[in-house]
This record gives C-alpha cells, structure tokens and sequence, in this order.
C-alpha cells in the first residue's frame, strides 16, 4: 500500500525520520507555520516554542495558501506519491527555504509538481513537458499549474557525441540559450523562459531510461548555461536519476564538479553563480 509523502503525513518525520524535532524553529517557517501548536498549550508555552513576535491572545481567523490547500487535498486522496524520496526532496525544500517566494524552473510535469508549487507560494513555478497528452491530463485535474510543451531533437544514443560537442568554444561562450551556436542549447523554448532569471531550476526530464528517449543532455546543458547568464547572483539547479549514465556525465561536465554542493540518493545540488559580467571566469572553476 501506497502512503502520502512523509512531508504531508508529518512535518517532523519530512526532515528527521530518525529523531523527533523538539520546537517548531526547527521546521522552515513556511511549513511549521501551518502546523499550530498544542491546544493545551498556555499562551506563555506558546512564547517559549517560537523566536517570533508574541501572538495576539485575541483569535484571529487566517487562511493557508491556495497552493498549499489544494496540494493537501490532492496528495490526501491520492495514492501516487512523488517520483523522489523524502531525504531527495529535502534537498531542494532547504533551498526554497530560503529563497521562496522566487523563481522555480522545473523540467518535467509529474506526480510532484503540485508539492513544487506549493512549497514555492506566492513564486512562479513552471513545468517544461515533453509530452503533450500528458500535460492535457495534468491540466483536467489540475489546471492552476503552469506548464508548456517542449519538444526535444535528440535521443540517448546521440549521448557520447554531444559530450563531445560540449567541449567545443561555441559550447563555452555565455549568453542567451536562443542565440547559443552550440548544438545543446535549447532554442526552441516559450520565449518568457529565456526572459526570466531563474532562482531554482529543476531538471527531471525528458525521458532517459531508454535508447529511444529525448534524454537530458539538452535539458542539463540549457539549465547550467540560463544560470551563468543570468545578470547577478547564482542559481541553485538540481539533477534527478544521477545514477544513469547520461546524468551523471552531463551534470558533472556542464555544470561542473566546482559547483556541486551536496548529492543525497539520485538528486545532485548544484550552485552556479553568474559568468555574465565576468569574461574571465571559467566555464567550470
């Protein structure tokens, strides 16, 4: 039998499923502030259990998120759960943590793209689909997420030769994907992708398990070449199924062994900061 994700069931065993959490500073304030303490508790008790300002005594009426409440709802009456673990998703939920609301880039339309959503309230997250009979069915079911089509030219077995391509100057040069000479860049995208800087970028998809498959060599490139054009900052991008062959090289190569900040089960945490106003920088430090 299918449970909920760990996140929704509890939001103590989500980050800790080994030790209980002991006060709620401990969660994000974005989830524990929707989780109210003991009714027994005493007003003074409340006060000890939080570094934030003191609560009015007088009951006030407040509403969760949208976002937050249909994700509930959904993942309550659902038997799929998200295509990552818990320890996976607690990866990138720290990000967001800090920088949500903010802007979530997310290669894929799955069982996990209204969680995405949620955890980003009051952000844009988008979803790059390959497949467009699938987006039609997310849309039925739930039309508040934004999603757009993208089609792919390449196949998994194409994938020792674009690593090649990869390393040619054209595939070096920083600046917008659509104008990139290098053949992995995306160009075929909604133009408002390529306007937007993003903060997090998610890349689980297109399909890769199989010969046949658009694999993610275009997907893993594009992602590491928006965030080293962006204007000022840095983007944290995430890398699903590192596990596959092409996942692990291209991540490695594009996005650079330098920037990898933590690797927890299949999902790889990059940070790559911007190389637009500095032409000396290296692709890879």
């Amino acid at each position: 039998m299918l449970h909920l994700p760990l996140f929704l069931e509890s939001p103590t065993s989500f980050f800790n499923s080994e030790s209980s959490l002991s006060s709620s500073h401990q969660i994000p304030s974005f989830i524990a502030a929707t989780y109210p303490t003991n009714s027994s508790d005493t007003p003074e008790d409340r006060l000890q259990q939080t570094d934030c300002s003191p609560i009015p005594l007088t009951p006030t009426c407040t509403k969760i998120s949208p976002s937050l409440a249909q994700a509930l709802v959904h993942y309550t009456t659902s038997n799929i759960t998200p295509q990552q673990t818990s320890r996976e998703i607690s990866v990138t939920l720290r990000v967001l943590a800090k920088k949500s609301p903010c802007n979530f880039l997310v290669f894929g339309l799955g069982h996990d793209s209204l969680m995405w959503t949620a955890l980003n309230h009051g952000g844009r997250t988008v979803f790059l689909e390959e497949d467009k009979s699938w987006i039609e069915q997310i849309k039925q079911k739930l039309p508040t997420l934004e999603s757009y089509h993208v089609v792919y030219d390449t196949k998994v077995t194409d994938a020792d030769e674009l690593l090649k391509v990869g390393i040619r100057d054209e595939c070096r040069v920083v600046g917008d994907p659509r104008f990139s000479e290098c053949q992995l860049s995306l160009k075929g995208l909604p133009a408002e992708i390529y306007d937007i800087e993003w903060d997090l970028i998610m890349v689980d998809a297109p399909t890769g398990y199989h010969d046949g498959a658009p694999g993610r060599m275009s997907a893993i490139y594009t992602a590491g070449l928006m965030a080293r054009n962006r204007e000022v900052g840095e983007t944290d991008v995430f890398v699903h199924d590192v596990d596959r062959v092409v996942e692990d090289k291209f991540s490695k190569s594009f996005l650079c062994e330098g920037y990898l900040r933590e690797q927890e089960g299949r999902l790889r945490h990059f940070t790559i900061p911007t190389h637009r106003n500095d032409s000396g920088r290296p692709f890879c430090p």
